[in-house]
């Protein structure tokens, strides 16, 4: 790390003594270069130890789900749902710190290396639709989930900010050469309207590309 990036958990004894020295910042760490490699994780998986501790990535087919059942009471309201998922991820896997808190957040990290220092990977979300739909064909759009981003520890702009589903493909983040970034997503429903009973079914694919 050079000396432009404070990730608050390993600093959090030199804050405390002198906080107004050293801002508070979201988790972004600077790596070492190295053979190309790129990393997502989004929710759970995969890791052979710990990114600082040697460790390398591995493959994980595990697909998580987001969802939220709405009350009758409660249906078109306008008052967002919290939404909650299956996921079980609360450790990133560059040092093992317990950054998310499932089932309420999603996990979403990783890193882009290099040899030299020069390029930026794109971390981008494409729907497999422009809305959710059920087994009758009554949609909801993807517009009206959102998400906040935060992760413990944090203050201060996250690497993977907050944002809203277009329905389409819609780019989130940059990830610079040589940084491991994270973030934590807590997802709700805009619960905008009324809409017929089912289970509205949907996916959202995180893609980090460079090139």
């Amino acid at each position: 790390m050079d000396g432009s990036v404070f990730p608050l958990r390993t600093l959090a004894a030199v804050l405390c003594a002198c906080a107004s020295a050293l801002p508070a910042r979201a988790f972004t760490v600077n790596i070492n270069p190295g053979t190309r490699a790129i990393y997502l994780q989004v929710g759970n998986g995969s890791f052979t130890g710990t990114y600082q501790g040697g460790g390398t990535p591995g493959n994980n087919a595990t697909i998580n789900t987001v969802s939220v059942s709405v009350s009758a009471a409660a249906l078109g309201t306008g008052a967002a749902q919290q939404m909650s998922s299956d996921s079980t991820q609360s450790r990133s896997f560059y040092d093992n710190y317990a950054f998310c808190n499932p089932p309420v957040q999603i996990y979403i990290g990783g890193f882009f290396r290099l040899p030299g220092n020069s390029g930026t990977a794109t971390l981008s979300v494409t729907t497999s639709a422009p809305d959710l739909v059920n087994a009758t064909g009554d949609t909801i759009p993807f517009s009206q989930i959102s998400w906040t981003s935060s992760g413990n520890g944090d203050a201060g702009a996250e690497p993977i900010p907050a944002g809203t589903f277009t329905g389409g493909t819609q780019t989130l983040a940059s990830f610079p050469v040589n940084t491991w970034r994270e973030s934590c997503h807590t997802f709700s429903y805009a619960n905008a309207a009324s809409v017929a009973a089912g289970t509205y079914t949907g996916r959202a694919t995180y893609t980090l590309s460079a090139p």
